[in-house]
């Protein structure tokens, strides 16, 4: 393919001009116009363009597009795996909050449960426990004898803890009392006559002041055990 030159064409267009010029001077009867002349000047002086074949011209506008092209779905690809991320980001933190609060509801519903089983574990270990009135009357009890009435009329995982605090306010004596206070009895109530609350025999039958003193304990603190607890921090009840 040949190449165009634009000083060539600009030549040859002049050069034909000229000879036109001439040709119809002479045609006229005028003088011929000198080779100098300002048109040919004007075209040999004209800058020169750079020599691109015209094929490659269009290669060249071709191969820019899709350099456009491809940079934009470069960039399209970019924002699109950038937006994914984000999503996936923000799924992964919203199954995770959803995963903790279905762990925190079974958590709690499975405290509550506990709670209930316990509760009802309790009333029916208390209402299996004996009366303060179904043991036998007599005219003195032991120690033993005292203990056994205990073990009887509460739930066996509070026994321990009523025993401890009867065995540093009493040791099982259920006629102790306090000359100074006036406290009398196993659990040494004060004053002594709160026990007649339980039953009119509260100072010769150790039952009902068992009965009273686990009424004391469940009321002002829950349970024999929280009693005790308090009791080891303040060495009181």
């Amino acid at each position: 393919m040949s190449r165009i030159s634009v000083r060539g064409f600009a030549v040859a267009s002049a050069t034909a001009v000229t000879t036109v010029g001439a040709v119809v001077g002479v045609a006229a009867g005028g003088e011929q116009q000198s080779s100098s002349d300002p048109i040919e000047a004007t075209a040999a002086d004209s800058t020169l363009l750079a020599d691109i074949p015209a094929g490659q011209q269009a290669v060249a506008q071709t191969a820019s597009l899709t350099q456009q092209a491809d940079a934009q779905s470069t960039a399209a690809d970019a924002e699109a795996k950038k937006s994914a991320e984000e999503a996936a980001r923000k799924q992964a933190a919203q199954d995770a909050q959803a995963k903790k609060a279905a762990a925190d509801k079974a958590a709690a519903e499975k405290l509550a449960k506990e709670r209930e089983a316990k509760k009802k574990q309790e009333i029916a270990s208390r209402s299996a426990s004996r009366d303060s009135g179904s043991f036998p009357i007599k005219a003195s009890y032991s120690i033993a004898d005292v203990q056994g009435m205990a073990r009887q009329m509460m739930p066996s995982d509070q026994f321990q803890c009523f025993s401890n605090i009867v065995d540093h306010e009493s040791g099982w004596n259920y006629q102790a009392t306090n000359p100074s206070s006036g406290s009398y009895g196993l659990v040494q109530a004060l004053p002594a006559s709160k026990m007649a609350s339980a039953g009119a025999d509260w100072k010769t039958n150790p039952a009902t002041q068992i009965k009273w003193g686990l009424g004391y304990m469940n009321d002002r603190y829950g349970s024999p055990c929280e009693a005790w607890s308090f009791w080891q921090a303040n060495n009181y009840y």
